[in-house]
């Protein structure tokens, strides 16, 4: 174990003393909350002004942001290979210029094609300055002790809609769709670009000798693996089940006699749900191992999922519910965050991770899309819960498959 100055400069590994910069963990808290908050929490608050002031429909403002999310999914997997190789400063940086000057194109679009490149651009934006390269950082700077890391900077990002929804909504009394998101791009520029450019600074160090023999045979072999594949799909069907469970919370509720008021408090108590599940994290990945915790999350998800499709009432055990179900969610998060260093080390963390969350941010992004267009020909959204349900234990079930064959004591990854 490192003494207190030791851990100030760095963690120790199997190459020597890695850099660990004190400034990168506070100023990637604060830029996902502000990337998360405006590049995408924005929008849904500004839709309804934006197609009523423009008359362009519903479904074409919600297909350009759904077309930013596919990009993103496509991109991420080129920018986890540079960071990989050359770290986080250049690609989040850049990031956040490209979200800056998305943001302008989209509040001075003249035209719903023109509004469409800018998300287009948007999703750039997004692969580079998301989750995704922060927990590649995070992981790299980190390691060992970066489920610590991932950890605070999840519970930041899931303040992003209880910090910028609410002020999107105040600005949007008082301006335009365009002023508004005018003002959002110039705070998106003055929090994330100094944050990137100037915290991220520190030596990128290489992968330590530990973690490099968990990825023995190269990013190529490992994604061709089963495991691999079985943790894709099992994250994949999870992602699917909490996209359109969340967006489809509200109209469950609705159909069932409850208010837009009291559906609108439920799906806000699960986000506090989630703040909670991912405070419990990392006690659950000291107990448990990485297969294990995989299986009881999809098991959870399942669960919670079938118990709002079938309990009609009353509206208290509803809510419960609702922060049990966001709990898993919350955990979810950082178990996509962990998964390929619980398995093969951080050696490939930002390809192998950009290969990850290509299928799962893909699935996320059509999810609510689908499920509107089921519910009606299922009966109604409580069969659309029941279907979701059953995705969710499919999740569970390829979870048994995900653990690498290494893992059985031939040098992989070891579990906790």
């Amino acid at each position: 174990m490192t003494d207190l100055n030791a851990s100030e400069r760095g963690a120790v590994t199997g190459t020597g003393v890695r850099s660990r910069p004190r400034a990168a963990l506070p100023a990637l808290c604060a830029t996902q909350i502000t990337s998360w908050g405006i590049v995408y929490y924005a929008f849904p608050v500004l839709n309804p002004q934006i197609t009523a002031a423009t008359g362009w429909p519903t479904g074409a403002t919600t297909a350009a942001f759904s077309a930013a999310l596919l990009v993103s999914a496509v991109a991420g997997i080129r920018v986890g290979r540079i960071i990989d190789r050359h770290g986080p400063r250049t690609v989040m940086t850049t990031g956040s210029v490209l979200g800056v000057v998305s943001i302008l194109i989209i509040a001075s679009a003249p035209n719903l094609p023109v509004f469409t490149a800018g998300w287009l651009l948007a999703g750039l934006a997004m692969a580079a300055t998301f989750y995704q390269p922060a927990f590649a950082a995070l992981t790299r700077w980190w390691a060992p002790d970066h489920v610590r890391a991932l950890t605070i900077v999840t519970l930041a990002g899931g303040l992003a809609s209880t910090a910028f929804a609410p002020l999107t909504a105040t600005l949007a009394d008082h301006l335009s769709w365009r002023a508004t998101y005018a003002v959002l791009a110039l705070i998106l520029a003055a929090v994330t670009i100094p944050a990137h450019a100037l915290a991220l600074k520190a030596p990128w160090p290489e992968p330590s000798l530990s973690t490099e023999s968990h990825a023995s045979g190269g990013v190529e072999k490992v994604a061709r693996t089963r495991s691999f594949w079985m943790l894709a799909t099992t994250l994949t069907l999870s992602a699917f089940t909490v996209s359109a469970a969340v967006i489809s919370l509200v109209p469950l509720m609705t159909e069932r006699g409850y208010t837009s008021t009291e559906a609108a408090w439920a799906l806000g108590l699960g986000g506090a749900g989630q703040t909670l599940g991912r405070t419990l994290y990392a006690t659950l990945a000291r107990h448990t191992s990485p297969t294990t915790r995989t299986v009881t999350l999809g098991a959870l998800g399942a669960l919670t999922t079938a118990a709002l499709a079938v309990a009609p009432g009353p509206y208290g055990l509803l809510v419960a519910l609702s922060v049990a179900a966001g709990t898993v969610r919350g955990n979810l998060t950082l178990l996509q965050a962990t998964a390929i260093t619980d398995r093969w080390g951080t050696t490939h963390y930002g390809r192998l991770s950009g290969l990850l969350a290509a299928p799962t941010t893909t699935a996320a992004a059509i999810a609510p899309f689908a499920g509107a267009v089921v519910a009606a020909p299922l009966g109604g959204y409580p069969q659309l819960f029941i279907a979701l349900a059953a995705i969710s234990a499919a999740a569970c079930m390829t979870g048994f498959k995900t653990t690498p064959i290494k893992a059985a004591g031939i040098g992989s990854a070891p579990g906790r």
